[in-house]
């Protein structure tokens, strides 16, 4: 039974797993007396089922043309067709709001972006929340099983900068699991994550408990957090009663997001031999640790210049503020710490969103559920730059630290600067395109860079007002959800789709 099923196409198994999922806020909903929303669930899982078993015995059969081209497409049509199918329950559930608005909220749940057209909590039922996070959280794990099943192979999503192949083609057969099919792939690939994936989210769960989390807003913010998404209940981990305690340990997990090797080895290099050496991870706690402290820092640079009794339980407070809404951002996930204010506050500065802009644009790890440019992409420019520099000094030198470094200085860092015009080029593009809707340029702009990197909470933090999804019309609605699905693919898994070369071999 089960072999017949995997045999089915990857979208059709996709929409399996959807229906399987819509039990879970059904049941839930029973539990709280809420019975229109447990129905609206209950007959849509219950009817998509029947639709895909109808679908299944069609293709029963017949052969299946795998390969991850296909998938890759499939991949694709995840984040833009399937929360079509998504949306239904929810449509049906809330009653109060149009299809498209339901849509767009299924389409920033399941890219991870976490932009809500519903910023009042209350709005929705815990139901509707949960099945946000649930959905949130699936596209995280698909985004892990996808790097090495999908991504990998084809060298797009941070792969191109560290292999020999064009981005789009197969290289050299760095992973054992290129040697499979790519079926298999997804297979292997989802019996080594799921159980990694969904330990740690149970952990995350079981910790805020205790912490004195509700049993609602703890599993909310568990899957927020290791899917990246900064989907709450509550409007946000600033809004809950644990504070500092439920931050804590959210930052500990949030470490997650900078490297793949936290969690994996299956994108290990010869150059780097584990986390220690790990360029993004050093790079993320290099910046987690010193942007807070050049905010901190400022108070005495020129910041404040009244005079006042210094206070170092404010300083410290402001330090973790900082601490944590840096790494918060930076992996895209977009929690505010509580004592946000209090850093603001205390470095005197008037525009830290831009800072977020900033942090959220670079982004986390390779082949992690954060979005952005990448670190990895970001160091190797950094790395080209420097040898840039060394040959103006040494015109005849060459660059040592082994055949994988040059391969990075040189190859990579032209696919970087490749991936990182095409970046500039999509904000730009967004940009403008909602500014023909009738947006205004700089609300545009955070939209964009809100949408690009992943990172919905940037609407409510990064201008000088929340921007309102709800006010937006229509086709800005659709230019942003277009974005968002561009950001979680990116650009060159997208220019890759539309190679004919590759649909014709």
């Amino acid at each position: 039974m089960i072999s017949r099923i995997l045999d089915l196409p990857v979208f059709l198994i996709f929409v399996i797993l959807a229906c399987l999922a819509m039990y879970i806020p059904a049941i839930h909903a029973l539990t709280q007396d809420a019975f229109h929303v447990a129905r609206s669930f209950f007959y849509s899982a219950t009817l998509g089922l029947i639709l895909c078993a109808l679908i299944g015995i069609a293709f029963s059969g017949r052969p299946t043309h795998s390969s991850a081209l296909e998938h890759l497409f499939a991949l694709f049509a995840v984040f833009a067709v399937l929360p079509i199918f998504l949306a239904v329950p929810f449509y049906e559930s809330l009653r109060t709001t149009s299809f498209l608005n339901s849509y767009f909220e299924m389409v920033s749940s399941i890219t991870t972006t976490g932009a809500t057209m519903f910023p009042d909590p209350s709005r929705l039922e815990p139901s509707l929340h949960l099945w946000r996070g649930i959905v949130a959280w699936s596209g995280g794990l698909l985004m892990w099983i996808a790097a090495a099943a999908i991504l990998a192979p084809l060298n797009l999503g941070g792969f191109e900068v560290t292999t020999s192949a064009e981005p789009g083609q197969g290289g050299i057969r760095r992973f054992d699991m290129r040697a499979a099919s790519p079926g298999q792939r997804l297979i292997r690939a989802a019996k080594q994550f799921f159980p990694i994936y969904t330990s740690l989210t149970l952990t995350l769960w079981f910790c805020l408990t205790l912490s004195g989390e509700t049993p609602l807003g703890g599993v909310m913010h568990a899957m927020a957090t290791l899917s990246t998404s900064g989907i709450s209940a509550v409007g946000g981990i600033e809004e809950s009663t644990v504070g500092v305690a439920a931050e804590f340990l959210i930052f500990v997990f949030l470490l997650f997001a900078l490297s793949r090797l936290t969690f994996s080895t299956d994108t290990i290099t010869g150059s780097t031999r584990g986390l220690h050496e790990d360029a993004e991870f050093r790079i993320g706690l290099i910046l987690v640790m010193g942007v807070p402290l050049v905010l901190f820092a400022r108070h005495w640079l020129g910041a404040l210049e009244v005079n006042e009794e210094e206070n170092l339980l404010l300083g410290l407070k402001a330090l973790w503020g900082g601490m944590f809404t840096v790494l918060s951002f930076l992996t895209t996930t977009g929690f505010v710490s509580s004592e946000w204010e209090a850093a603001q506050g205390w470095s005197g500065l008037a525009t830290p969103g831009v800072i977020l802009l900033g942090l959220a644009l670079m982004g986390g790890g390779v082949a992690t559920t954060a979005g952005g440019v990448k670190l990895l992409r970001v160091f190797t420019l950094y790395l080209n730059g420097l040898r840039e520099m060394q040959r103006l000094i040494h015109p005849s030198s060459v660059s040592g630290k082994g055949a994988g470094n040059r391969r990075i200085r040189r190859q990579g860092a032209y696919t970087a600067w490749i991936f990182f015009m095409l970046f500039a080029m999509s904000l730009a593009l967004v940009t403008l395109t909602l500014t023909g809707f009738g947006t205004t340029f700089s609300d545009a702009l955070v939209m964009s860079v809100a949408a690009l990197s992943t990172t919905g909470p940037l609407l409510d933090v990064a201008g000088a007002d929340p921007i309102l999804l709800m006010d937006l019309s229509n086709g800005a609605k659709l230019c942003f959800a277009a974005a968002t699905i561009l950001g979680r693919l990116e650009t060159l898994a997208i220019i890759a789709l539309m190679t004919p070369e590759l649909w014709r071999r």
